[in-house]
């Protein structure tokens, strides 16, 4: 395993920001982690990266303990902070040859790897400007290509594409999804698309406590209790029949023919409904059921616990 998280606690002072923990991530898989804001997302990401220690639990990046070798793990991990603090009066391949020096590269290699990172992260326009006149998307390019530049075997990357524009959000996430090939990723996101597009896996937290640790797929199917059918009849037809079927829960007129149907997912209530129409002569001209989504299973999971 890349990483390995054993019931992981961090205190500050009264407040548990993260309450025992426990999952892992195997080499070459994405895993999103997911979280409402203040849920222990980034407190759990300090902490993999060796700028947190914990209160107590462990945490191994690439076998190593994160209190005992955290320089040998910052060799080994690339960090892109959800705030991408960089050095806005440089020029782009200043900062990247100054990271590069950080992680010890040096001559030739080092201006190699800058070539890399500048082709890679589409910077080539780019990068001999000062990092100050580059727009925010840019900047996330910069941020990721100075994670990147040590060529670390496990990325770790805090709302990467926060305040992006929808052009900026699908370019970051292509990128990601390139550089993701051969190396070990764990991102947080608000932006679900994002985590149906890249993701192998999520691990959802919530008041410091995981909440969902499965494949995307597993997760819809198990979590989400409540399907979502819409109907649409020739007739204007009441919804005191449809109340009638098992397992409807509940139907409203979306308009005169138009009805939308909540009902458990214990069974595909699709058949249950075509039987009713057909029993009461009622002509059927549409039947759809609404796609789950990682929204609904966020929400589903989140549910009842935010204030």
């Amino acid at each position: 395993m890349s990483i390995q998280v054993q019931q992981l606690t961090k205190i500050f002072g009264e407040q548990k920001a993260i309450n025992n923990i426990s999952f892992e991530v195997g080499k070459g898989e994405i895993l999103g982690f997911l979280g409402p804001n203040g849920a222990g997302k980034s407190t759990t990401m300090k902490i993999t990266t060796c700028f947190l220690p914990p209160s107590s639990g462990s945490v191994k990046v690439c076998g190593l303990d994160v209190t005992e070798e955290p320089l040998l793990i910052k060799s080994k991990v690339g960090y892109l902070p959800e705030n991408n603090p960089l050095y806005l009066e440089m020029y782009v391949r200043e900062y990247l040859a100054f990271i590069g020096n950080v992680h010890g590269l040096k001559g030739k290699t080092l201006q190699s790897r800058i070539d890399e990172m500048i082709a890679l992260c589409g910077l080539t326009r780019e990068q001999n400007k000062k990092i100050e006149m580059l727009s925010k998307g840019y900047r996330q390019r910069v941020g990721l290509a100075q994670a990147l530049i040590h060529d670390p075997e496990v990325l770790i990357l805090d709302e990467p594409t926060t305040g992006l524009d929808p052009n900026q959000i699908v370019e970051i996430r292509a990128l990601i999804k390139k550089i993701s090939k051969d190396k070990t990723v764990i991102f947080s996101t608000h932006i679900m698309q994002e985590v149906q597009a890249l993701c192998d896996r999520v691990v959802v937290i919530d008041r410091g406590e995981i909440v969902a640790n499965d494949k995307i797929e597993q997760l819809k199917s198990k979590q989400v209790e409540v399907a979502t059918v819409l109907v649409e009849f020739e007739e204007n037809i009441g919804v005191e029949g449809l109340l009638s079927i098992e397992g409807v829960i509940s139907a409203d007129h979306i308009t005169e023919n138009k009805i939308k149907i909540k009902a458990t997912t214990e069974s595909d209530i699709r058949p249950k409904i075509f039987a009713f129409a057909s029993k009461h002569n009622f002509t059927l001209l549409g039947l759809q059921q609404e796609e789950v989504t990682m929204e609904n299973v966020f929400q589903e999971l989140t549910k009842n616990k935010n204030v």
